[in-house]
């Protein structure tokens, strides 16, 4: 009779405290502060597919995430972006366009700030790759042979394999010419980058020129094994981390709440 009894009580327990964590889970999934987006708000979905994606979008790509039934035209979806962009003017998260296409990212005074989110040191190059991709940036589209006759040395075969594994520089045809050497030109994914949206934001030769008058020699670093065969052993190596904008996306909470 004493299980019996005891049984009521544990199960009136059991009870009571369900009903207290019913209304902590609804809080904690409720926000009065925010309404569901109405189909026909188009801005607000625009800004929070833009927001989640982990890469540049297009207009057109924007677009196709839409149902097809309830798929703005893309001058909609253009006018979105532009409103969005104008909202975010003096946050310190912008909305740019690149050259591959709409992201959010940090604007770049405070990239310094957000490098300490990371433990992973910028990337650092040589000089002499860097005088290869700006000889192809500038003289696109360029052969190889081309390229040796501006630097007056050869090419590392290894230079050129690291360019196309990032995916910098691309093959856009071959020369008719004996033996139809490769042309290099750039791509997109070297733009957005160096938060570029066209070619057209390159500095100009003479700038650069003006800039090397002016600016130390940088630091000399330890050559990377894989171009000890082409450099000296003293060439410098840059980091890119002052040429670039912070690249990390909003999209990703944990790392970004930041502008390949």
């Amino acid at each position: 009779m004493s299980d019996e009894k005891k049984q009521p009580e544990i199960q009136e327990q059991e009870t009571h405290n369900l009903a207290d964590d019913g209304p902590k889970i609804a809080a904690s999934t409720h926000d009065d502060s925010f309404q569901l987006p109405q189909r026909n708000n188009t801005k607000q979905i625009v800004e929070a597919i833009l927001f989640a994606a982990h890469k540049t979008m297009t207009v057109r790509q924007i677009q196709q995430v839409f149902p097809e039934l309830e798929r703005p035209d893309s001058l909609a979806i253009q006018d979105a972006i532009d409103a969005i962009m104008q909202d975010y003017q003096h946050r310190p998260v912008g909305l740019k366009l690149l050259a591959s296409g709409y992201r959010f990212q940090v604007k770049e005074g405070l990239s310094s700030w957000i490098s300490r989110l990371y433990e992973e040191k910028p990337p650092k190059y040589s000089r002499a790759l860097l005088e290869t991709l700006a000889v192809i940036a500038y003289r696109q589209p360029v052969t190889r042979g081309e390229i040796e006759d501006i630097r007056g040395v050869s090419v590392s075969s290894n230079i050129m394999r690291t360019l196309l594994e990032r995916e910098w520089v691309r093959i856009i045809a071959h020369k008719e010419v004996p033996g139809r050497p490769a042309l290099y030109g750039t791509t997109k994914h070297l733009l957005d980058y160096f938060n570029l949206s066209s070619l057209d934001e390159l500095p100009s030769l003479e700038e650069i020129e003006n800039l090397n008058n002016t600016e130390p020699e940088p630091e000399i670093s330890q050559q990377t094994s894989e171009e000890q065969t082409t450099t000296s052993p003293t060439e410098p190596e840059i980091e890119l981390s002052s040429f670039a904008e912070e690249e990390t996306t909003a999209a990703a909470p944990e790392a970004n709440k930041t502008i390949h």
